[in-house]
Formats: structure tokens, C-alpha cells, sequence
């Protein structure tokens, strides 16, 4: 199996071409679970499936996290594979689009070929659109209880679910911590990816990232996009931020009706071929 890896702030995802496997769909739950595992496989945040026809856009990508699990979007992931599609030439400057599960986007790629503009879509904060449980609301500044604390917290969509807690201060601990139990807490019947923001100025907001199926992670677009869209929404941000993670940082413009645009690097990594044993583990 021929995979590509590549890396966007140290989240790092594996893009496998459908066209490289004639007659095999997509990777079971069981090859992707060892496929993205540290130890036993290859190890990545994720699987980046495509590109496919698409009726909608130039391409289609399908994105999988690390248990198996489905995810409608990745802002990161969209970068990774638009620039695998550049390296390959399948595309040039011009602008293109890409479906995911979550929507249509639009991407732009530097002159430099360096940085990867991704018009991400809308952040919608209503509850029924997230999803959360309960009336029909936008979901910001309401209460939850997980372990030992109460948390404010604020919801949104940009595809994908965002949980997203503003402190003082924060920490990889906390995210560790607490974010497990908020992923899989009752609010989000869809489970949710969590944030933990920290407000820098108006121009600059700092963020720790637990990811739905993922677990702690590096750097992330989809959270990047919904952080400092909760951060503007609040009044806390302008409508220019860049947002700080641990893995490094991504620039995010918010336009009307919290449109956002997200500019961000990527590297490529590595590509290689998996051998058939490799699958004879169990994770």
C-alpha cells in the first residue's frame, strides 16, 4: 500500500491515492487503526483518502481519524492533501476546489508554493447545526461539569463540532485532562473536537487542542477556524488573528457572516509502501 505523509504544524496525516488500489475501497477501521498507530504501523493523526471524482468540486477527500472514525472535516488535512495534489501536479496556482463530508472549499496555493490558503466556510454557532442537545439556541457561554470542574463554554460548526473553553490560562495538561471527557460528554451526540483558549490581544489568541478521534494534538485548522471565530463572537478578537499552538501558527481572516479563511504551511514528510505484514497486527 503506497502512502505520502506530510505534516502541518506537527498534526501529520498519511494521503492514500484511490487510483493506486484499483478495485479496493477505503481502508477498513482495523487498517486504519494500525496504519496510524506510533508503534505498530506508521504512525499519523489521521488518513487523508482521495482525491475522488466529485460532482461538487474538482476533487473529493474522505478524512479518517486515528480509531477508525469519519471525520467531515480537517482544516490542516485540506492543506496536507491540496499540497499533495500541487507535488503531484494535479494542480497549479489557480485556485481549486475539494468536497469533504463537511462542505466544499476553496483553496490557493502561494506563488512560493510554501503557504495553503483554505476558504474553510461558515462557523455557525446554533445548537442544531453543531449538533448539541437541547432547544434550538447559539450555543455560547453556557455551563458543564466535567470531573472536578465547571467550565464556560461556547459551541460552533465549521463542518465539524468545536468545543471551545476560554481561561486565563491554559496547558497541554488541561487538555489532557479534560478533554477526553468533554469529546464524549452527553451535549454532543456527535462527540466533539475541545479547545482551551487562551486571548493574547485583539489580534492574537493561544490554543490547546484535544481532537475527537484523535486524542492531544499539535495544531489543528477546523479548531483554529472555530477558536478565533468564538473569540470574535465573545468581542475579544478583531477580525484578523493569528492563533498560536503548540505545533506553531496559523493565520485566520474572519469575513461576513464568520466566513473564514485559514493560511497555513505544510511539509512533506516521507512516502514510502506499507508491507501486507503490517496488517497482521491488532491494535
Amino acid at each position: 500500500m503506497r502512502f505520502f505523509k506530510y505534516h502541518a504544524l506537527g498534526n501529520d496525516y498519511i494521503v492514500m491515492n484511490p487510483g493506486h488500489f484499483p478495485g479496493m475501497g477505503a481502508p477498513t477501521t482495523e487498517q486504519i487503526r494500525v496504519i496510524c498507530h506510533r508503534n505498530f504501523g506508521v504512525g499519523s493523526d489521521g488518513i487523508l483518502w482521495g482525491p475522488s471524482p466529485s460532482k461538487r468540486a474538482n476533487f473529493a477527500l474522505r478524512i479518517f481519524n486515528p480509531d477508525g472514525s469519519e471525520a467531515e472535516k480537517s482544516g490542516n488535512g485540506l492543506r496536507i492533501f491540496s499540497r499533495y495534489l500541487f507535488d503531484n501536479k494535479l494542480v497549479g496556482f489557480n485556485p481549486f476546489t475539494i468536497e469533504t463530508a463537511g462542505g466544499v472549499v476553496d483553496v490557493l496555493i502561494s506563488p512560493d508554493g510554501k503557504l495553503i490558503t483554505i476558504d474553510m466556510g461558515q462557523v455557525n454557532f446554533s445548537s442544531d447545526k453543531i449538533p448539541v442537545t437541547g432547544a434550538v439556541r447559539q450555543v455560547l457561554n453556557e455551563k458543564i461539569h466535567i470531573q472536578d470542574r465547571d467550565f464556560t463554554f461556547c459551541a460552533a460548526t465549521i463542518g465539524n463540532p468545536h468545543c471551545v473553553i476560554v481561561l486565563p490560562e491554559i496547558s497541554e495538561a488541561l487538555a489532557r485532562r479534560y478533554g477526553p471527557d468533554l469529546e464524549t460528554h452527553a451535549n454532543f451526540p456527535k462527540r466533539t473536537n475541545v479547545q482551551f483558549l487562551k486571548v493574547l490581544d485583539r489580534a492574537n489568541i493561544q490554543i490547546e487542542i484535544w481532537e475527537r478521534g484523535a486524542g492531544y494534538t499539535l495544531a489543528s485548522g477546523s479548531s483554529s477556524s472555530a477558536s478565533a471565530a468564538i473569540a470574535h463572537r465573545l468581542g475579544l478578537v478583531d477580525r484578523n488573528v493569528t492563533v498560536h499552538m503548540p505545533g506553531g501558527q496559523i493565520g485566520i481572516q474572519i469575513g461576513d457572516n464568520f466566513a473564514i479563511r485559514m493560511t497555513g504551511p505544510v511539509t512533506r514528510v516521507a512516502e514510502g509502501v506499507m508491507h501486507a505484514e503490517l496488517f497482521t497486527t491488532k491494535v
